[in-house]
């Protein structure tokens, strides 16, 4: 009888020892624990270090504190001025209250997940094509502000929304290359024409100059005829001045 009580005081004690081993919980420095006592949740959250959970009458869960990056699968967009384009994007986000994110929200991860995208689609969808490829940073900071505000009350801090690449159709890319070679063309005319709007008006600096001076088109002209010589040309023609002519009507 006596060895019978003992064994049984033994098991006990070994399932006593078993019991409080399975109620040890350690949570980690990122992590907290949000305990449920008979259904009623514990007013704060548990953790870090080591904490017994009670089973059957505790159930324990445990929410990390880290930031997570979601993939926004590439979502059909049609833009304002009706242009069909593919948008992908990532999101960066937190848990903030343990609390709120297990209580007010079944499935944040997930939850958070289907609104950015369906903010993705409504936020761009607002906005023209040019917008979209030039203005990245102002449409990721209204998106980190629209899906933030909603995630508000799951305990959820949006820290930045990122488009990730805009999917053009291949007749919008030939179209907008077109206008990028187009638009090409009218600099290069515009310098052209500024460059010879530039000379012309060095030329009438030059001419208003030889004109207060005729002597030095006389040094000018004689360049040119040195010029000229140093050429291998067979025949040479060069105009004579008005006062070379009114010499020789005065030597007859």
């Amino acid at each position: 009888m006596v060895i019978n009580t003992l064994g049984a005081v033994g098991i006990f004690v070994v399932v006593v020892v078993l019991y409080f081993l399975s109620c040890i919980r350690i949570v980690l420095e990122y992590e907290r624990g949000v305990v449920f006592r008979l259904g009623r949740v514990m007013p704060h959250p548990k953790g870090p270090g080591l904490m017994l959970i009670f089973w059957p009458i505790d159930r324990f869960v445990r929410v990390s504190l880290r930031t997570i990056v979601r993939d926004v699968p590439a979502q059909d967009v049609i833009t304002r001025d009706n242009v069909s384009v593919k948008v992908n994007a990532v999101v960066y986000y937190r848990v903030i209250d343990p609390l709120k994110s297990v209580l007010e929200v079944e499935n944040f991860q997930y939850a958070t997940s289907e609104l950015s995208q369906t903010t993705l689609r409504s936020i761009l969808g607002q906005a023209e094509l040019d917008e979209l490829l030039a203005e990245r940073e102002r449409i990721n900071h209204r998106l980190r502000e629209v899906i933030d505000q909603q995630t508000d009350p799951w305990g959820v801090k949006v820290s930045a929304v990122e488009v990730k690449h805009v999917d053009l159709p291949e007749i919008m890319q030939r179209a907008m290359a077109r206008q990028a070679e187009a638009e090409r063309d009218r600099r290069a005319k515009i310098i052209h024409a500024e460059g010879e709007f530039q000379a012309s008006a060095r030329l009438r600096d030059a001419a208003g100059v030889l004109e207060e001076h005729p002597s030095s088109l006389q040094l000018r002209f004689l360049q040119t005829v040195s010029n000229i010589g140093n050429e291998k040309s067979m025949v040479v023609v060069l105009p004579v001045p008005s006062q070379g002519l009114d010499f020789l009507q005065r030597s007859r």
